[in-house]
């Protein structure tokens, strides 16, 4: 699926204030249980922990990160939010939220991960051989091997800690909800 540029370049920017919404969305409308929590929560802490490896092994714009999770997809730091978004969808036992979510993967994060296709295949000779080879989304079972190990330094550096954070405080107010409710 191809965007427009102006029409990605434009939700780019849009990228932080629409999770400043989703996320106030996500506050208002959520009215999990203690089951959705449990089916929930696993998948959204699976896509933190996602996210957190792809950050340990990505060095922007100084190298091609094609080691750790994007050996077998492109883009893990974006299925990990998808996954992250998925799980607290399920969570919030909400499905107004869970559509939400969706079109702004579709209309936001799509676009903008051809971006940054489009900006990786500028700067390295070698991102076209490697996006022949390895998943937009999807993933590859099957992967060379490689030296490069995850890195705590890149990780704090890439301020992942933070998605990790915002995980944590959406858990807390589901669970608050929950037990609120008695």
């Amino acid at each position: 699926m191809a965007f427009p540029k102006p029409y990605a370049d434009f939700v780019a920017r849009l990228r932080v204030p629409t999770g400043f919404l989703l996320v106030a969305a996500f506050a208002w409308f959520s009215n999990p249980s203690a089951g959705s929590l449990a089916a929930g929560l696993p998948l959204s802490a699976a896509g933190v922990v996602l996210r957190g490896w792809a950050a340990g092994h990505l060095s922007k714009d100084r190298r091609l990160a094609n080691s750790g999770p994007y050996a077998h997809t492109r883009n893990p730091l974006y299925l990990g939010t998808l996954l992250v978004a998925a799980g607290l969808a399920i969570a919030s036992r909400s499905i107004g939220l869970a559509v939400l979510f969706a079109a702004v993967f579709l209309l936001v994060y799509l676009p903008v991960i051809e971006l940054v296709e489009q900006h990786l295949r500028k700067i390295f000779p070698e991102y076209a051989g490697y996006a022949e080879a390895v998943p937009r989304l999807g993933l590859r079972w099957r992967c060379p091997s490689s030296t490069e190990v995850f890195q705590f330094a890149l990780y704090t550096y890439n301020r992942e800690y933070q998605a990790l954070a915002g995980f944590v405080a959406g858990a807390v107010l589901l669970a608050y909800k929950v037990w609120s409710k008695g």
